[in-house]
């Protein structure tokens, strides 16, 4: 089956050529008729399937007849992260360049007076992540009552992004007239309650099943003896220098891990820079663009990266932590092998990373992934023996460094230096002090000259209160009053 087979027009099956595809992917077979005929679509597949277009080509087609109003944008594309949003534009671009069609952008990042300045205009395509459209809506930018087609594009990711009550709140401001293109990988039960709310008689397109990863990409294991990060980067440095790897995207599961391991490939001489959700917008897209033209091999990131991101001729994926999310694994690995090219993913796996580990066998499948011999690798490089935080090393012995740090904490506790703690000193202070009633007569007497004795190393006094050491006063002393001691003042003969 061929394009022309699906119903398009002259104009887009030329764009498509134009673009290097000759033959739909099974989602577009299926995804692209019903959409032209104004049926609801419920689109599941794999990532790296061509969704992307199974909603584009059909929405040009239908938007090719009209005109925008100003503010009134005529459909709506909403996509979990900025740069998935910005390949779905790419992708309007590329297709719709025979047709006379305006389109917006709204991401965060970006100033809101180029976007302002579009939508006055009037747009024929919105593209949005969520925060920025409710955002743009609220400062009533945005009128909705000209909403033909809407389209939620991983519609799992804006699960676990935290997007749903956004849009549902976005549903319930569009018409109930409009046509509903709902995509997604897989189809959580949180998905599947907005769908059967909001969505008319959908066709059901499910093309392979939920959660599964492409037959194209060879999956691989390291297993990591210990959870050692330097170890950790050593191996993955091992995998980047292999002779098929031509360049490659390293996920990990925190942007502080982003950034750490970017950083140590820079140093190392690998040509790495980090993209997550903390850094400015255009150092992502700059990025993002290096990393398309070769400049960059070799992309650090977050799962902000996981989704969406087109790049067909990317190699390798690697896993330098064991993503948290079953899922997650799906779409990362994802970003290779796509469009029937071979690809290869590779994970570290740790003994703490059982549990996650166990989960990503259960959803793809499997049982088991085979793991690659590093054998000589660790001879070469001895694993060192991990330290529990009670300062204790495998055998059970207390090493040397914690026995020195003890043995500073405590001396500071004590108001000690650390040379003055022997075994003397220790016993002085551990023992109680005994009781004047209970002592011996002569330790009454030098009673008085212990206390003041009794100093540490700042001068200050060891008894509670932190009062001076005056000489202590037998109890069974006779009180004697001032003495030679009386004021001045209380001297003085008072005036009758």
């Amino acid at each position: 089956m061929s394009f022309a087979d699906l119903g398009l027009s002259p104009k887009l099956l030329e764009a498509i050529a134009a673009a290097g595809y000759e033959n739909p992917t099974p989602i577009q077979k299926e995804a692209i008729p019903p959409a032209l005929k104004g049926s609801d679509v419920l689109g599941i597949a794999q990532t790296g399937t061509g969704k992307t277009a199974s909603f584009t080509l059909p929405m040009i087609e239908r938007l090719s007849k009209g005109r925008a109003k100003a503010r009134m944008p005529r459909s709506l594309v909403l996509a979990p992260t900025r740069e998935l949003a910005a390949q779905v534009a790419e992708n309007f671009e590329k297709y719709g360049v025979n047709h006379k069609l305006s389109m917006a952008l709204l991401i965060g990042g970006v100033s809101f007076g180029d976007q302002d300045a579009k939508l006055m205009r009037g747009v024929d395509v919105l593209i949005a992540t969520p925060g920025r459209f409710i955002d743009q809506f609220e400062r009533g930018k945005l009128l909705l009552n000209g909403i033909e087609v809407m389209v939620v594009d991983e519609a799992d990711r804006m699960l676990d992004m935290g997007f749903i009550p956004d849009i549902e709140k976005i549903f319930k401001m569009t018409p109930i007239t409009r046509q509903t293109l709902f995509f997604s990988a897989t189809m959580p039960p949180e998905i599947q309650r907005i769908t059967d709310q909001f969505l008319h008689n959908p066709i059901r397109v499910e093309v392979s099943r939920p959660a599964t990863a492409a037959t194209t990409i060879t999956q691989n294991i390291v297993r990591v003896p210990g959870k050692d990060d330097k170890l950790k980067r050593a191996i993955l440095r091992e995998l980047l220098r292999q002779d098929d790897v031509k360049n490659g995207i390293i996920f990990c599961n925190r942007k502080s891990t982003v950034d750490v391991v970017a950083k140590s490939l820079q140093k190392h001489g690998f040509n790495a820079r980090p993209i997550h959700g903390d850094l400015a917008q255009a150092f992502r897209t700059e990025t993002l663009e290096k990393f398309r033209t070769d400049e960059v091999q070799f992309l650090v990131a977050s799962d902000v990266a996981a989704r969406g991101l087109d790049i067909p001729a990317v190699s390798h994926v690697f896993n330098y932590d064991v993503p948290i999310h079953a899922d997650d694994y799906v779409h990362r690995i994802g970003r290779t092998g796509r469009a029937g090219r071979k690809g290869a993913a590779m994970m570290l796996v740790t003994p703490a990373d059982g549990k996650h580990y166990d989960a990503i066998l259960k959803t793809i499948g499997a049982e088991e992934i085979e793991a690659l011999d590093f054998s000589k690798f660790f001879d070469e490089n001895p694993v060192q023996e991990s330290r529990s935080r009670g300062g204790r090393d495998a055998k059970g012995g207390k090493n040397a460094k914690d026995e020195r740090g003890g043995s500073r904490r405590s001396s500071r506790r004590s108001g000690r230096k650390p040379e003055q703690s022997g075994d003397a000193s220790e016993t002085e202070v551990s023992q109680p002090e005994k009781s004047l009633e209970t002592a011996a007569p002569e330790e009454v007497e030098n009673a008085p000259q212990k206390s003041a004795n009794r100093r540490d190393s700042h001068g200050s006094s060891r008894r509670r209160g932190g009062g001076d050491s005056r000489p202590s006063r037998r109890r069974d002393e006779a009180v004697v009053g001032l003495g030679d001691h009386v004021p001045a003042f209380l001297t003085r003969e008072v005036a009758r």
